[in-house]
């Protein structure tokens, strides 16, 4: 099967019309992660010289710095230096899934133009680390694949209408987990529905690196001048902060910044790392990757939805075996706040989620 991958990109012209520089923005960001520039030039592979007066153009054009110092042989970012790397990692992280969806749906299109015959695997699911494991297993082992990032609700309608073959969805353990399973009942077939479960993840709040609000509850997050970024209204997390928000008698609209939203967990540390927010509530992954402090909160359990007529073709049996392997438990396991041991088990809805009676 083909492969397709879409990658966002942006530019920045200058009100003459001149466009920001090729490669500027690779380079800065090799800058901020290589701290030497000699590094950074070998990483995107441009000479020192070509560089150094790459930077320079692009000083002059913004005319404020790009980088607060070169000492030796060790660099780091200006404000705007730091503003532009922010900039393009905010663009990366509320995109990539949506391209990866997309990318998803051209490879079925040509594989379909190709050959009607290979059965595809239609998968909807929210957007989540692990997902994005298993696509990239499934890819590398040449497995026909169509998955598209939709909401909890969205991918139960596509399962129940005979959309998808799976449908990824999250509960909260503990205390929540009815209320959560409560939001779904209508489209929720205790009879024939399977799940197959994926992975535990932990949710809590993303904060700045060492939490310098002192942020540890979420009443923290009504405090005056403490910044917040939201899910958007269809998510599964937008929905467990709201359910935590009830239980502790607060109301969106004490919480500065509640009605601002990103789509995806890496796009909520993306904001906060980029200084635009002090805190949003995602996954303990998100932080790691931007280095960020975390604040955990509760698990909730990744699991796909499966009809039982179809927990026996080959294309679902294919994706149990994948999610069974040591190897596949072993790197969703590495993934931080994630635990994968369960990974591939089948249970009846009920016996999964004996609040679902």
């Amino acid at each position: 099967m083909l492969k397709v991958a879409i990658r966002p990109q942006w530019e920045m012209r200058f009100p003459d019309g001149r466009e920001l520089m090729p490669r500027l923005i690779d380079l800065l960001i090799a800058v901020d992660e290589c701290h030497q520039l000699a590094a950074a030039c070998t990483r995107v592979a441009l000479s020192y010289r070509y560089a150094w007066g790459l930077l320079k153009d692009a000083e002059a054009a913004f005319g404020a710095p790009l980088l607060a110092s070169v000492r030796g042989r060790g660099a780091r970012l200006s404000p705007l230096g730091e503003k532009l790397v922010w900039a393009e990692r905010r663009v990366a992280a509320r995109l990539t899934p949506i391209l990866d969806s997309l990318a998803s749906e051209l490879e079925v299109e040509v594989e379909r133009a190709l050959s009607e015959t290979r059965p595809i695997l239609r998968v909807q699911a929210t957007h989540g680390f692990a997902v994005e494991t298993m696509r990239r297993f499934l890819v590398e082992q040449e497995v026909p694949l169509d998955l598209k990032y939709r909401s909890s609700g969205e991918g139960l309608s596509a399962l129940h209408g005979g959309g998808c073959d799976l449908a990824g969805l999250h509960f909260a353990e503990g205390k929540l987990q009815p209320r959560v399973i409560a939001r779904y009942t209508a489209l929720l077939d205790r009879q024939r529905h399977h799940v197959i479960h994926l992975a535990t993840r932990r949710q809590g709040l993303i904060v700045a690196p060492d939490n310098p609000k002192n942020i540890a509850h979420l009443r923290d997050l009504s405090r005056p001048g403490i910044r917040f970024i939201n899910r958007e209204p269809e998510s599964g997390t937008r929905f467990l902060l709201d359910l935590m928000l009830h239980d502790e008698g607060l109301r969106g609209e004490s919480i500065l910044g509640y009605d601002d939203i990103e789509f995806t967990h890496a796009a909520v540390g993306a904001f906060v790392a980029s200084g635009m927010a002090d805190a949003g509530l995602g996954l303990e992954t998100a932080a790691r990757r931007f280095g960020l402090g975390y604040v955990p909160l509760l698990n909730e359990r990744y699991f796909f939805l499966c009809d039982e007529d179809m927990l026996d073709s080959p294309r679902v049996r294919r994706v149990i075996e994948l999610m069974s392997s040591d190897l596949f438990r072993t790197t969703v396991g590495s993934i931080p706040g994630y635990d994968a041991s369960r990974s591939g088990k089948v249970e009846t809805l009920v016996a999964a989620f004996p609040a679902a009676r």
